[in-house]
C-alpha cells in the first residue's frame, strides 16, 4: 500500500501543479493554445496508460477515466483564455463537489452512503456564489 501511494502522491501532485496551465503559457505563445495544452496532456495520459494502469488488471469501466481526462484537456484549453485560469479551476471544483455530493448520497461505486444535508447544500450554493463573483465582470 505504501509502495503504491509512493508512486500515487508525486503523481498527483505533477498533475496538479500541471493543471494551473504554469509550463503551457511559453508553449502557447509559440505554437498556439492546442500544441500547448492538448499535446502535453495527451502524451501524459499516454505514459501513464502505458507505465502504470496497463500492468493492472482493471474493469474497462474505469478506463473511461483517460476519455474524461482527454475532455477536460479540450475543454480547459478552450475555456481558460475565455474566462482565466482561476474562474475555470473553480468551476471544475464546484462540478466536481456536486457530483461527488451525489455520489455519496446514493453510496455509488461502493462507498459510505453519507446523506446530503442543509450543511452540504449551503457549501455548494456559497461555491457557486464565489464562482460567480469572479466570474463577474
Amino acid at each position: 500500500m505504501i509502495g503504491v501511494m509512493i508512486v500515487q502522491i508525486p503523481l498527483l501532485v505533477t498533475a496538479g501543479y500541471l493543471a494551473g496551465v504554469v509550463i503551457g503559457q511559453k508553449l502557447q505563445r509559440k505554437s498556439g493554445s492546442w500544441n500547448a495544452n492538448g499535446i502535453p496532456g495527451l502524451l501524459f495520459g499516454l505514459f501513464i496508460l502505458f507505465f502504470w494502469i496497463l500492468p493492472r488488471s482493471v474493469p474497462k469501466w474505469q478506463l473511461l477515466g483517460g476519455v474524461l481526462g482527454a475532455f477536460y484537456v479540450f475543454v480547459m484549453v478552450l475555456i481558460v483564455p475565455k474566462v482565466g485560469v482561476a474562474t475555470s479551476i473553480m468551476a471544475v471544483v464546484a462540478g466536481q463537489l456536486v457530483m461527488s455530493s451525489i455520489i455519496d448520497h446514493f453510496g455509488l461505486l461502493g462507498g459510505q452512503q453519507i446523506p446530503f444535508d442543509m450543511r452540504r447544500m449551503t457549501g455548494i450554493i456559497l461555491l457557486f456564489c464565489a464562482l460567480w463573483l469572479f466570474y463577474k465582470k
